[in-house]
């Protein structure tokens, strides 16, 4: 369950935790109607510190223009600054943060261009998304009966409250199987992603990952990773990966905002390598953890400081 925070932030306004309630004939409520993003706060030597706060505005507002949702009168950079504020009027030190674009009250039917659009706000803390001792240990995951959207159906370059109804029903048919994760394959049949992570697969020293093209949500994490390991010389391929090669891959990790970069140990109950995290995982969860808690240089950037209050420029 949510642990709640004092405050919310609602179209310009910090309002009580309890007061930011919809209507139940609000447009998200029959039709998922909604944009949103995950985003990290993370406590660093010098204090808190959002990451990579300018790529998710900017993935929030895209998504937000895909489904004509960017009716609203906020910029990019005013955005910013309100989570930055969100952090420090609730005083943490570390949190996950939740911005949310949705269709309000109004009228109701499929057509959704009446309705207001509402900004929303929120951040509250949250542990590690597939436990503790998956980041270490590695997590048992299943490939899904679930397909990943199909090209032209729903945009899955939008991060979308709808797309999610999909990843629903990946994550607990792999719940329901004893699994701690879903992997999904593409319409075609190659892997997609996780319901909630981008995936990567390592197979002699190279690393793998699908491409944009493959249904996957272009993740922010993901994009670190890449530059991680590019900035450490280690190979890299976006290609289309076929299912097999999960079961004879040498290593396999999930990455997102909430999974960061997870390990997994066995897919489909077939022991991934030695069936424990491997080198160049847990090299890259290193780099990761040392640049986002601030004991590496931030040499790309990527962390905003949130007491600084310095204006965010998008």
């Amino acid at each position: 369950m949510l642990t709640p925070t004092e405050k919310i932030w609602h179209n310009g306004k910090f309002i009580d935790w309890d007061d930011a309630r919809i209507h139940v004939l609000s447009h998200v409520v029959s039709y998922g109607s909604s944009v949103f993003e995950g985003i990290r706060c993370y406590e660093t030597t010098s204090g808190p510190a959002i990451f990579r706060l300018r790529e998710h505005v900017r993935r929030l507002m895209d998504s937000a223009h895909i489904y004509r949702m960017d009716s609203f009168s906020f910029t990019a950079s005013e955005l910013a600054d309100a989570m930055l504020d969100l952090v420090s009027v609730n005083r943490m030190r570390s949190c996950y943060l939740r911005p949310i674009v949705l269709r309000g009250y109004g009228d109701l039917g499929v057509n959704p261009l009446k309705n207001p659009v509402d900004v929303y706000v929120a951040c509250w803390e949250w542990g590690k998304y597939l436990g503790e001792e998956a980041l270490s240990s590695g997590a048992d995951v299943c490939i899904s009966s679930w397909t990943r959207l199909a090209p032209n159906t729903l945009p899955t370059l939008a991060k979308a409250g709808a797309n999610y109804m999909n990843s629903q029903l990946i994550r607990m048919e792999a719940i329901a199987n004893g699994y701690t994760e879903g992997i999904a394959l593409d319409s075609s049949g190659n892997v997609s992603e996780g319901s909630g992570e981008n995936i990567f697969v390592i197979r002699d020293g190279r690393i793998l990952t699908p491409p944009i093209g493959s249904s996957v949500l272009p993740g922010i994490t993901r994009d670190t990773v890449l530059t991680l390991a590019r900035d450490l010389n280690i190979p890299i391929v976006e290609s289309v990966i076929p299912r097999e090669m999960l079961y004879i891959a040498d290593e396999v990790f999930f990455t997102g905002t909430a999974a960061e970069v997870t390990p997994v140990r066995s897919v489909d109950r077939i022991p991934v390598g030695k069936g424990t995290r491997g080198p160049i995982t847990e090299l890259l969860q290193r780099e990761f953890f040392a640049v986002v808690n601030g004991t590496k240089p931030d040499r790309h950037g990527w962390l905003t400081a949130v007491e600084s209050r310095q204006t965010v420029s998008l």
